[in-house]
């Protein structure tokens, strides 16, 4: 094995976790793997053989794109933030894959990282998630290391809000089935019954949706009767609906032919959906799982 092939063979190692890191800072599956791809880039034409901690250095390098990305994005984007919902994460729903994952983040605390700054963002990715010193993070955010312990403090005051969802996996099925069967059925007071009185709906078809439902199906939908009139407008999509694990926990899909629809992440608490995740953007679900 000559040297670049080493080198290669190291970085496999540690692309996981890299990957981990970049789709939590990022919430974009395609720009995570272009991050770690970068990395692999600078790695390949950087001289490493005095770096004592390659993972860490790895994760510097995807860290600094990251944050590039970020601040990039602030100047772009176009869809509102309210009703952006981040890449899902979807696996096989089966007895040996249901359980919910470690390791997984679910879409709620991703929605609630969209809200942070890039700075806050990467500090509390990478302190709170993965555990990195804030002399590390102060490197990378080119600040002091009291400076990044604050970016930490403050987005972890933001997230501290995020919902806190169900971690058993069998009753979360057992709520999404219900949830299911009741929009199948077209039950008003089965599906009211499910959701909390304060449960947030928030569905993403994309800022340039040309498509039936366009803009409009973009909407930020607060409290249970609100909520349960708009999933009864799409009673159309509900046989085609079956469950699925949605970043780690139980939650839906929708596949008309061979065409996905949407992917619905609930987050369940005391047995109530208490927010509702929906992506229903026809181009970005076909790059993800076409």
């Amino acid at each position: 094995m000559d040297q670049h092939d080493e080198l290669a063979d190291k970085f496999e190692q540690h692309r996981g976790q890299l990957r981990s890191v970049a789709y939590r800072m990022l919430g974009s599956v395609s720009e995570a793997e272009d991050a770690v791809q970068e990395a692999w880039i600078r790695l390949s034409r950087s001289d490493v053989s005095e770096v004592a901690n390659l993972a860490g250095w790895l994760t510097t390098v995807v860290s600094r794109v990251c944050l590039d990305l970020l601040r990039s994005r602030r100047t772009r984007r176009e869809d509102p933030l309210e009703v952006f919902v981040p890449d899902p994460i979807l696996s096989p729903l089966d007895p040996a894959e249901e359980a919910v994952q470690a390791d997984s983040v679910g879409l709620a605390m991703m929605v609630v990282l969209e809200t942070l700054s890039p700075s806050e963002r990467l500090a509390f990715v990478l302190h709170d998630m993965f555990g990195l010193s804030f002399d590390e993070i102060a490197v990378i955010v080119d600040k002091t290391p009291a400076a990044a312990r604050q970016l930490a403090s403050r987005a972890r005051r933001r997230v501290q809000g995020a919902p806190a969802g169900e971690r058993d996996a069998n009753r979360q099925r057992e709520v999404v089935d219900a949830f299911i069967a009741a929009s199948q059925g077209g039950d008003f007071e089965a599906l009211l019954a499910l959701l909390d009185p304060d449960v947030v709906l928030r569905a993403d078809a994309g800022a340039g949706a040309d498509d039936v439902r366009g803009p409009a199906f973009s909407k930020l939908v607060r409290g249970a009767r609100a909520v349960v009139e708009q999933a009864l407008t799409f009673t159309k999509l509900a046989p085609h609906t079956r469950p699925a694990l949605v970043n780690g926990s139980v939650g839906a899909i929708t596949v008309v032919g061979d065409t996905l629809m949407g992917v619905m992440d609930l987050t369940i608490h005391n047995g109530k959906v208490i927010e509702i995740n929906i992506l229903a953007d026809l181009p970005r679900l076909k790059a993800l799982y076409a």
